[in-house]
Order: C-alpha cells, then structure tokens, then sequence
C-alpha cells in the first residue's frame, strides 16, 4: 500500500486556521486519497456542459473589487453586505456542506466535484476543485457564489436581438452548451464583462453587458436543480448505474437520479406563467410575484451604486433563504474580516428568514365534529419545503388544553433539550431518499432510507406540499412527483385530521420548520472516516442551540364539545330534547345512545337526564 500526503484545512478553533498533513491509504486514481469507495467513480463521470477549468481569460474577481463601489452605503439595498450575509455569499465556508462533502467523497470517488461546482465555482473555474474535497481552496475560491462570478453569466440559451451579441461567439468557442440548466452547467463570460438588467450608458468604470438573462428563474435553474449523473434512468422509471469513468450519456436532468428539484418545482406550477397577487406577501413593492427573485430578492427603491441613480425596481441582495443558525456557525469558524459578516447584517438576515418562512404558508383550523382539522397552504412558488431533501422537514404541533388551561394531549412534540422529535402521531413534510434493492449490493450498503445523497437512487417518501398550478403529470415530468403520498391536481394545501381528546377545550397548533434534523448531523458525525468536518459540524450544532426549528405559523381554536343532551341537535339544550330522545328510543335511532355503549336502552334515559342537568 502506498501512501499520498494530503492537505486539509482544519477548523477546530474560531481563531485559529490551519493546514494539516496527514497519511492516508491512496487510491489508483489520482487527487486526494480515497478509502475505497462503494462506487468506484472518476473525475470523468461528474462531467457536466458549459465553461470548464482553464476557460477563462480573465479570473473571477474578488468581492473587495466590488466593494469600493457597491457597499458599506446603505444596508437594505447595496448589494455587499446583503449578499455577505446570505447563505449564497457563504457557500464556500458553510460547515454543513463540507460534513455532507466529505461523505459524498468516501461514498463515490470525485463526486465532491459536483459539489464543488455550485458552493466554490471561483475554486472550480481555476482547478482548484481538485482535489474534489475543497481543501485546495483560498482567496476568492471562499467566497461562495461571489459577484463576479454571478454577473459573468451567459445565457446558454441566447436569444438574438434580447441577450447580448458577444454570447453567441462565447458559446460558440464551448466544446458543450448546456441546454437545460442544473447542476453546476453553468457558462461563464471568459473576459470581465459584467452583466446585469440595466443599460449603464456611458460608464467608464468596467465593462458592461444588459442581460435579461439575470432577471430570470432560469438563471437560478444552475444550481437548483441537482442531478446525480452516476444514476441513469431506466425504461421502467429506476436509476441504475451508467458506464463508469465516462461522462453520463445524457447530460439532461430528467435522464438522471434527481436530487433537488426546486427549479422544476417553480416551472411546473403557475407562478412561472405569470406573476400572481399575492398583496406584497414576499416583501418589496411587488404585489405580483412570478421569478425567484421576485421573492429571494424583493424589488424596491435604491441604489445599487453608492453614486448610482435611484433605481425604482432595483433587486436586494439579501437572497433570503431557510437557514436561520449557519451564519452564527461560520462566525465562529471564520473571522469577520474575511467573511464581511457583522452583528446587524446577520441579524438582519436571520429576520429575513424568518419572515421568508413566515410567509410561505397559511395555517388554518377548523372543526369537523370530533376532528380537529389543520389545513396548511403553500404560498411560495416551490415545494414546502423544497431543496436539499436530507434532513430538511416541516412538521405540525398539536397541543390540547382543558377549560383551566391544562394541556391533557400534544401531537408532534418536540423537545428542545434532545432535539427529537415525536413523529408517529403527527404529520411531517419531508421527502425521504434511499438506496433500491438492486443497487445495494453494488455500493455495499443495505437497501432502505438512507443519506448518503451520492449513493440514493431513490425517493421512498415526499409529501411535501406542491406550489399552486400543481399537476401530477406535470411534476411527474420532472421528477417532482409526490412519493407515498397524494395530491390532487390543483392543490396546493394539505389537510391533517386529530382526534380531539375528552375534555379539550382549546387547541394550539404550530407549525415548524427546520434546516436539519438530529439524525441527519449525528449520521454527518458518524459516518466520517476521512476528517474532523462532520464533528466540527456536529459541534457547531450543539452551539447553535441543536439547530433549533423556526415557527412559520401559530393558530388557536376555541373547541366545541358534542353534546349528547342537545337530541334534536338545533344547538341547545332545552325541554324539546326530551321529546327527540323518546322519538329516537321509539325508532332505535342512534340519538338515542347517551351513555356511549353503543345502544339504545332504558339505561339511556336516565343518562339524557344527567346530561341534561350537566347543561349538555
């Protein structure tokens, strides 16, 4: 056996960065040292259309370029620190990614560099990707999803006459274009010519381009949609795997294993064929929304230059999102200075997301004589919740309470000192991945639920709840069909049915929701064999507070109880009553049973005589 030294970036200490050597076994392949992964995969088969390393003239600059011009003026609209403050301009540094990274790499050899292609872009451009760990990432590579790279977008898809002329030699130039955007397929301007929506006129500062292109979901179809290319579909509708150490046979992402399906999610409902009133739900001045920026970068008047002109439709930065702890993490791995965060911008940011979540869904209570039933409404443009499915839920939490307040009964319990939660007697909005019977044997895994995201290769559970337009064939197009679950054509709610108990008087409902659950940092934790990124994960979690869920609604309902009195059932209890109750003995109705044993007996008389004493 021979041995490779390679370098890790070690982040055991908020002050304190490091690279540390250490000896591990080596694989046959070049890059860093595998331990014989189930998948025996090269660099070859995470090859995806569009620029590739070494494509570029002009590198991808830093954010401290843009900064001079376009930050530290006015904190709601600049787009510096906004962009500093979200999950995109942090993508790079984020602890969960690099636990989750380091599992995808001991389970299939290389699959990081599909990772790696949307969280470090910058690093992935200038071949610093490999090895497909991330540990040879610096300067600009950990900036995330930075400015230059986002306004150095092409549009694969070029439009003459409405995207800028010089695309279509840039496309040209490429070996593949993209033709549906998703995992990382991304084209990039070679030289420094930054594009945006607006026609700058005579500015001498840098370069420009208008591209319509940034206005776009598609845009955002780049990194939101995520396939795995190991997996190629079958004619039965299952993945198996295609030739290793080649590029998959079909770079579309409907030909292979989906992973998330955000983008899809969008396209297939009704926001993508209009905006839709939702009375400025979303925040802005927009009441109609229709993009993903219409919502994760809400419109309103600014500057997006310190000596700019007004903008009255200008897009904020602060591309809110779910997460509301992993900043406060990155914090304490990374100073300051180098990731641009602060005690405000990352206040504002958390309160971003809440509201975000907050504004996603309604939740409404009504009673169905002893069911108490919660409806949730889906009001964003995706999946409740969308995204990267492991770990990710949304559940319902049902708490009963006598006259005296007292709660006799609780649904969905979560304890905040475990981080555990109830699951049995509740709903949970989740979607569950696993690897098949067939593949089992091949990646040396047992069959079943699992979240090891580079060996799934199928969905075994999604109920989250579908965006309005919602279709089945529609979503069963693109790989977004609901899974052990159903929905109409149409809805976009779900309905949940509780059992009142004896003697409610009131419910309280809330519904949660949370980045990641215990099983899936404690699986991060457990399953590392090759670094400390899981246990820093781990123990960033533990700091946070366990990662605690988000309240996105919270509704009480005033019970009213069945009274076996009332016989005629007009509402009230009263002396005609009486006469109902000999009418239904006399015809052995079901009215007549007050005692609750099923019958209709004279032992029933005496019972509509205490009922009715009791007032019911």
């Amino acid at each position: 056996m021979t041995f490779k030294i390679v370098w890790a970036r070690a982040l055991a200490a908020p002050e304190l960065l490091w690279l540390a050597a250490i000896a591990v076994p080596s694989a046959a392949v070049g890059g860093i040292a595998y331990f014989g992964q189930p998948l025996d995969t090269t660099i070859d088969d995470f090859f995806g259309p569009g620029t590739q390393p070494g494509d570029l003239v002009d590198p991808i600059r830093g954010v401290d370029e843009c900064l001079a011009c376009h930050g530290n003026y006015d904190e709601e609209h600049e787009p510096y620190r906004p962009w500093a403050a979200s999950m995109m301009g942090q993508a790079s540094r984020d602890p969960l990614f690099h636990a989750a990274l380091t599992i995808a790499n001991q389970d299939a050899a290389f699959a990081g560099d599909m990772c790696l292609r949307c969280h470090a872009p910058n690093g992935w451009l200038e071949g610093r990707s490999t090895p497909t760990d991330g540990s040879m990432l610096a300067g600009v590579d950990l900036e995330g999803i930075n400015c230059n790279f986002c306004h150095r977008m092409v549009d694969p898809d070029h439009t003459p006459g409405v995207d800028p002329a010089i695309d279509v030699d840039i496309l040209a130039a490429l070996d593949h274009v993209p033709t549906e955007p998703h995992t990382g397929h991304f084209v990039i301007d070679p030289h420094d010519r930054r594009r945006g929506p607006y026609d700058l006129g005579d500015f001498p500062y840098h370069t420009w381009e208008v591209s319509p292109f940034h206005s776009s979901s598609q845009m955002c179809a780049t990194c939101h949609d995520v396939s795995n290319p190991v997996y190629e579909r079958q004619p039965d509708g299952s993945y198996l795997p295609g030739a290793l150490d080649a590029p998959a046979s079909s770079h579309s992402p409907y030909d292979q294993f989906p992973i998330e399906r955000t983008y899809s999610e969008w396209l297939e409902s009704s926001f993508a064929d209009g905006p839709i009133d939702l009375g400025g739900r979303f925040g802005g001045d927009q009441t109609a929304v229709s993009s993903c920026q219409d919502c994760h970068m809400a419109e309103s008047a600014g500057q997006g230059c310190f000596f700019g002109e007004q903008r009255p439709e200008l897009s904020t930065h602060h591309l809110r999102g779910g997460n509301t702890w992993m900043l406060e993490a990155i914090r304490n791995l990374y100073p300051d200075a180098e990731t641009g965060l602060t005690d405000e911008s990352v206040a504002r940011a958390i309160q971003g997301s809440v509201d975000l979540l907050q504004a996603a869904s309604d939740t409404t209570l009504s009673q169905d004589g002893s069911d108490l039933v919660v409806r949730v409404t889906n009001y964003s443009a995706h999946k409740l919740p969308t995204g990267y499915p492991e770990g990710r839920r949304m559940w319902l939490n049902v708490r009963f309470f006598d006259e005296g307040g007292t709660l006799i009964d609780e649904r969905g319990a979560y304890d905040q000192t475990t981080a555990e939660l109830t699951t049995g007697d509740t709903k949970v909005y989740e979607a569950k991945l696993g690897i098949s019977t067939a593949v089992a044997p091949t990646v040396g895994k047992p069959a079943g639920e699992s979240f090891h995201f580079a060996l799934n290769n199928e969905w075994l559970k999604d109920n989250r709840i579908p965006p309005m337009g919602f279709t089945n064939a529609g979503f069963d197009a693109v790989q977004a069909a609901p899974v052990a679950y159903a929905y109409a054509d149409g809805q976009h709610w779900d309905d949940t049915a509780y059992v009142i108990p004896a003697g409610a008087d009131r419910a309280d409902v809330t519904l949660y929701y949370q980045t990641a659950s215990k099983e899936y940092i404690e699986f991060l934790r457990d399953e590392n064999v090759t670094d400390s990124n899981g246990q820093i994960m781990y123990d960033q979690w533990l700091l946070a507070g366990m990662g605690p869920p988000v309240v996105m609604d919270q509704m009480s309902l005033q019970l009213t109880v069945d009274c076996p009195a009332d016989t005629n059932n007009d509402g009230i209890v009263s002396p005609q009553d009486f006469n109902a109750w000999i009418i239904a003995f006399n015809t052995q109705s079901p009215d007549c049973d007050q005692n609750g044993d099923g019958q209709c007996s004279p032992q029933d008389f005496n019972a509509w005589i205490i009922n009715y004493n009791n007032g019911c």
